[in-house]
């Protein structure tokens, strides 16, 4: 199956996107540091028989990447999902999202569930376990030190160094060492990361987060209505238990805002779950907007 680019003008924002097939949308979402070809090997699988979608979110690869961190506020985020679907002629669709691309397809489906049928989200924790488990769990809050490295002005100079030896080591080097990524994929990744702004933008979406107590933000998350956070859709949580970035603590009380959920944990995968057993997430996902 062909993968073709193109180019949405949407929010203000050009979103550059990668689509395959016909029929019913399906949207992916990538996250930190990946851009669309996180989701090549889906595109391929599920334009058998939908349209799949995997864009560059705004301030990735060959997207827009306005200056201001303000514009990776969450409220833009979701904005572009709905644009980019309606710009697509799709008005009801499956979104499936890892990492930060699970955190905006989160928040999607709490400000949108009309438009969804089906929601999939990957390593990317539900907002309210994530701040609780910030606040109150010793061990989520070392294994997010990297976040506050990330809010900093050092962290592009930390993350380009070397040739961006840090984001190859973190997304990378196992594959490559396992055969499961490519020299190919190498460059392609390390082409990305150079588009003039990427790094800035993509670093913007962390700087721009509230997330309570840990970052010396308010903690409204906490203390909010619980319906404003309440998932009204169909809803797949696929979680890599060796994640070493997002514990599994965020899974816990995960039902009482997701009432129609399902959770298949993946006990030898780490957060990279999508690049280590692609055919095993591409499998559960088939199983649940099929069922």
């Amino acid at each position: 199956m062909e993968l073709k680019h193109g180019y949405a003008e949407v929010n203000n924002v050009t979103l550059h996107y990668v689509t395959a097939g016909k029929g019913k949308l399906i949207m992916f979402l990538h996250g930190f540091p990946e851009f669309w070809y996180e989701w090549r090997k889906q595109l391929v699988e599920f334009s058998k028989r939908y349209q799949a979608v995997a864009p560059d979110m705004r301030g990735y690869n060959l997207s827009s990447k306005p200056a201001e961190v303000e514009q990776y506020r969450m409220n833009c985020l979701v904005e572009d999902v709905r644009a980019l679907a309606e710009y697509l002629g799709q008005r009801r669709f499956i979104l499936v999202g890892h990492d930060w691309g699970g955190a905006v397809a989160w928040a999607f489906a709490m400000r949108y569930p009309n438009y969804l049928e089906k929601l999939v989200i990957i390593n990317a924790p539900h907002p309210v376990t994530f701040v609780r488990e910030l606040c109150d769990n010793p061990a989520q809050q070392k294994a997010s030190q990297y976040i506050l490295v990330h809010r900093t002005p050092e962290a592009e100079r930390i993350l380009a160094e070397d040739n961006y030896a840090l984001l190859v080591k973190s997304v990378l080097a196992v594959g490559l060492e396992q055969g499961y990524f490519t020299e190919e994929d190498r460059k392609a990744y390390v082409e990305a990361w150079s588009q003039p702004g990427a790094l800035t933008s993509g670093l913007n979406y962390y700087r721009a987060a509230r997330l309570g107590s840990f970052t010396g933000n308010s903690d409204e998350v906490l203390t909010a209505d619980p319906s404003l956070f309440t998932i009204k859709v169909p809803t797949l949580v696929i979680w890599g238990e060796k994640d070493g970035y997002l514990l599994t603590g965020n899974l816990e009380g995960l039902d009482r805002y997701v009432p129609n959920l399902t959770i298949k944990r993946v006990p030898d995968a780490s957060h990279w779950v999508i690049h280590e057993k692609p055919a095993l997430v591409s499998a559960y996902i088939r199983e649940f907007i099929e069922s």
